[in-house]
């Protein structure tokens, strides 16, 4: 909510002369010229993905599993809270597969609004009944929600034909331009066969929230941020970090996390979860020193590595990319002999090093053509025609290499 407007003096027609002869200077300065090469190091913060806007994901937010175990149940209590830490979006769990939840009401909804609070649902999908589950989710947004979130996990994994009827099937009843968010699991490089290409691509998401819980991963801080960043930033959503206040990670932790947040482009954070927030962590999301980012480091703007023998959802992305560039290749996941060489062409095409290996100024070449969209999802076809199975790549068959966030109880109340 806006302050009450107060009475300016105005300003005098010599300082406003002056004021004038400075920014006609300032004009008059040709712009430096924009960095051009590999991967690059930045001292200060950076702007990762497209541009961001005013939207709920542009608030910091605090999520809620079990509204009555947050604040007992107390709306009151709620926003009072929501207030006086600065909370401005509340992530309010809404549905779980195809069963939607009570808790996520009109009358909770309409309470946070009338104090200016954002209200987003989210969901934990399980991708054995995605157009069921993708119902649930409309309703939930029909109830009033400003924002809707995808936790997509472990069920998720190899389920591309699952996830191209779910994302299709959600912004058929919901909207092209409703803002949608996917949070997933934050090291990519880790799950080759989770279809991160299918919810953060065309028609999917358009914020990219991983769940990045240092201390349940068993990272640094600093480590947890470079290790997403690196993997994420290929799939051009913004990235707003989701940070942990369970298992008591220490203020000083909380506070460091928000600078780094800061640090990476200054995207609002958000925290899993009220409920098991306590006093101490509280004051540290409310102290002001997480909101400067941290002096003298460098954030390295870089991207990942794919090589002839990579396998995995990177690799189906990189081939979605050279299609829309022209490349006859079909999209497998396997960076095999005819990706190589749709690598080269593209290289040579661009006046790229030809190496044959996808890195940071090939990857930035690549990810400035809208990717292809791969139908995954059987379809019917025309009458009378038999019809297309559902298939998936290659590399959907591949196991986790690890669980960095390991199984948790967040279905069913």
């Amino acid at each position: 909510m806006s302050p009450r407007p107060t009475r300016r003096r105005r300003p005098s027609p010599a300082l406003l002369a002056a004021l004038a002869a400075v920014l006609v200077a300032l004009l008059a300065v040709p712009p430096a010229p924009a960095a051009t090469g590999g991967a690059g190091s930045v001292e200060g913060p950076v702007q990762e993905g497209p541009p961001v806007g005013d939207t709920p994901f542009d608030r910091h937010g605090m999520w809620i599993w079990y509204v009555s175990r947050s604040e007992r149940g107390n709306l009151g209590a709620i926003v009072s809270r929501a207030r006086r830490v600065g909370i401005g979006t509340v992530y309010v769990k809404a549905a779980d597969g195809a069963d939607l939840w009570r808790q996520f009401s009109r009358r909770l909804i309409r309470r946070l609004h009338r104090a200016g609070i954002n209200v987003c649902a989210w969901q934990f999908v399980y991708g054995r009944r995605p157009v069921a589950e993708a119902k649930a989710a409309a309703r939930a947004v029909k109830r009033g929600a400003d924002c809707f979130v995808i936790d997509a996990e472990a069920d998720y994994e190899g389920r591309y034909a699952a996830a191209d009827r779910y994302v299709r099937a959600l912004r058929g009843r919901i909207g092209d331009g409703y803002p949608v968010s996917l949070a997933g699991f934050p090291y990519v490089d880790y799950h080759p066969s989770f279809p991160y290409s299918v919810f953060l691509g065309p028609g999917g998401a358009d914020f990219n929230q991983p769940q990045m819980y240092w201390k349940t991963i068993g990272t640094s801080v600093r480590r947890v941020f470079e290790h997403t960043y690196l993997h994420n930033r290929i799939y051009g959503a913004p990235i707003y970090p989701i940070g942990q206040t369970y298992e008591a990670p220490g203020n000083r932790s909380l506070r460091l996390f928000r600078r780094y947040a800061a640090s990476h482009g200054g995207l609002a954070v958000s925290w899993w979860d009220w409920q098991e927030t306590g006093g101490r962590e509280w004051g540290a999301l409310r102290a002001a020193v997480g909101e400067r980012p941290l002096a003298r480091y460098r954030v390295e703007v870089e991207h990942p590595v794919l090589k002839r023998g990579d396998r995995g959802d990177m690799v189906v992305w990189a081939q979605q990319h050279l299609v829309a560039a022209g490349e006859a290749l079909p999209v497998t996941g396997v960076f095999a002999k005819r990706t190589r060489a749709a690598v080269l062409r593209f290289q040579r095409d661009h006046g790229l090093p030809a190496t044959g290996t996808i890195g940071t100024e090939t990857w930035e070449a690549l990810i400035s053509y809208e990717p292809v969209r791969a139908r995954w999802a059987a379809t019917r076809g025309r009458p009378g025609a038999r019809p297309r199975p559902a298939t998936r790549p290659l590399s959907a068959s591949l196991p986790a290499r690890a669980y960095e966030i390991g199984p948790r109880p967040w279905a069913g109340p």
